[in-house]
């Protein structure tokens, strides 16, 4: 979608993501399958929720693969630095190449990123300028799955009529507890890690600050904002339209920003 493709190769991110990848299989198949279908069947719910389960499941794994393949701001060997604005740029200690100032290293992926928050284990990728609104909108519809699906288990047992379960001998319908709790329990985790990390971007974004910054202590007074946020929020996701915020399935064209502005810290 008019992005470089950033493979990173690395076997812990693999298996990280590898996790994600298998909780979001485990809810798509087998939630629809306990839950949504039976009960759409008998007249329970309607076909909105349906629709607006598998909507939220694909978004999710939509902006996961997006994020963990995208480029997120990976600076090229021979950049190109303007007279006027060499002042903003910095040598990097660890790679020998010019940077823009808030750029950052990362030893795991071996190159400088541009704007770099943080390197991701869960989508083995840095999360830097060019794919933290994609990061972002992971945390965002990551956190609105895990609790549409803790939502269904609890009507599920609590609120729904009793199915008239016909295929007791198929595995899904015997262990229908079972598979229920552990989704209950995945979804409790993921929401609480997920709910704390999304709070965390969004302060981020409010003072314009990365969570390198806020580690080193380089900046001062992180906690008052710099910009106004719709600003801020708009360099991040690369438009003015709020809509667009929250779709990962479009093209993110970077706000042109001086770098004596943007990289002010």
């Amino acid at each position: 979608m008019g992005q470089r493709i950033h493979f990173v190769v690395d076997p812990q991110g693999w298996c990280c993501m590898g996790l994600i990848i298998f909780i979001w299989l485990y809810n798509t198949i087998f939630i629809p399958k306990v839950i949504l279908f039976p009960h759409y069947e008998e007249g329970n719910i309607s076909v909105v929720a349906v629709l607006c389960y598998y909507f939220c499941s694909l978004f999710c794994i939509g902006s996961l693969l997006r994020a963990s393949v995208a480029d997120p701001g990976k600076l090229p060997e021979n950049p190109k630095i303007l007279t006027t604005e060499r002042e903003y740029w910095e040598l990097c200690n660890k790679c020998n190449m010019m940077r823009p100032k808030r750029s950052h290293h990362c030893s795991r992926c071996g190159h400088c990123v541009r704007r770099m928050d943080h390197h991701c284990p869960w989508i083995n990728n840095c999360v830097g300028e060019d794919n933290h609104w994609l990061f972002l909108q992971l945390c965002f519809y990551t956190q609105i799955l895990s609790s549409y699906t803790l939502i269904l288990d609890f009507c599920h047992y609590y609120y729904f009529l009793p199915l008239k379960k016909e295929n007791w001998d198929v595995f899904v319908f015997r262990h229908e507890l079972a598979l229920l709790r552990i989704s209950a329990f995945m979804g409790l985790i993921i929401l609480g890690g997920i709910s704390r990390l999304f709070y965390t971007q969004l302060m981020g974004i409010f003072t314009d600050t990365t969570s390198i910054e806020k580690m080193s202590n380089c900046c001062e007074d992180i906690s008052r904002p710099r910009k106004p946020w719709q600003q801020t929020f708009s360099e991040v996701f690369g438009t003015h339209w709020k809509i667009l915020w929250f779709i990962p399935f479009r093209q993110r064209q970077p706000l042109r920003v001086p770098y004596h502005f943007a990289n002010h810290v």
